[in-house]
């Protein structure tokens, strides 16, 4: 016999998540970000594209508040057993990672830590020092994940920004589902929906490539489809995508 599954979106924390968008506002924000519906000129036009595998459509979003304790977790799907599973776990740990490393004045999303992750740079080794705690995910039921709790982990590409009001931060987004680069995407616009951006506006901490915008500390790779607000991001000589693998 066949059974059929029951999906209950995941249930909020309470007071301390004041300000922080609930399930069903971080939804319509993720699902409005995939198609430009809504956001500020500077990410984009409206109905423009972030480029991905899926178009940003098949998204985990997740919110801590500055204690970084999570406040909530949902899909752009409604049926979230058709989103990677393993996605929840990184949308976690990227809302945690951003809120952990940004301040009032620094708004840092996971995006400028790649580079400073890798091996010969400055904070190689960070992505070790808070693992993520398997023990606050939840199944497609949406029963338990660790509302309340900080469930940590530490992500260093696309896809987690601080989130502030009235010029302080409150908060972090992290969303997973796609390539690194347009999780990144989604959860800027995201952000601007949810009326959340930092004080140098919605692209102080936006990712940057090394191709149009030159190397440096904060760099990250391109990825399969690359698109930053609304438009394809050259590669040469590979297009907008990824580089191939070298050696191997």
């Amino acid at each position: 016999m066949v059974g059929s599954l029951t999906v209950v979106a995941p249930v909020e924390a309470a007071a301390p998540c004041s300000g922080l968008p609930s399930n069903a506002q971080l939804r319509t924000d993720l699902i409005n970000a995939a198609s430009g519906t809504g956001i500020a000129a500077a990410l984009g036009t409206p109905g423009s594209g972030v480029g991905g595998l899926f178009a940003g459509t098949r998204m985990w979003g997740a919110v801590v508040n500055r204690d970084g304790e999570l406040c909530g977790f949902i899909t752009s799907q409604t049926d979230p057993t058709q989103v990677w599973p393993g996605s929840q776990a990184i949308a976690k740990a990227k809302a945690y990672t951003a809120n952990a490393f940004s301040l009032d004045t620094l708004a840092l999303s996971t995006a400028r830590l790649y580079t400073f992750v890798q091996p010969g740079h400055s904070l190689y080794g960070l992505n070790n020092s808070n693992p993520f705690d398997p023990g606050f995910l939840a199944p497609p039921s949406g029963a338990g994940g660790g509302n309340a709790q900080i469930a940590g982990g530490i992500i260093t590409f696309g896809g987690g920004v601080p989130l502030y009001a009235g010029g302080q931060i409150i908060g972090g987004l992290g969303v997973s589902g796609d390539t690194a680069c347009a999780d990144h995407e989604i959860a800027k616009r995201a952000r601007n929906l949810a009326g959340l951006d930092p004080p140098g506006g919605p692209t102080v901490d936006d990712i940057t490539y090394s191709s149009p915008d030159g190397a440096s500390a904060f760099t990250h790779p391109h990825c399969p489809n690359t698109f930053r607000n609304g438009a394809s991001v050259p590669n040469p000589p590979n297009g907008d995508d990824e580089n191939p693998a070298v050696g191997y």
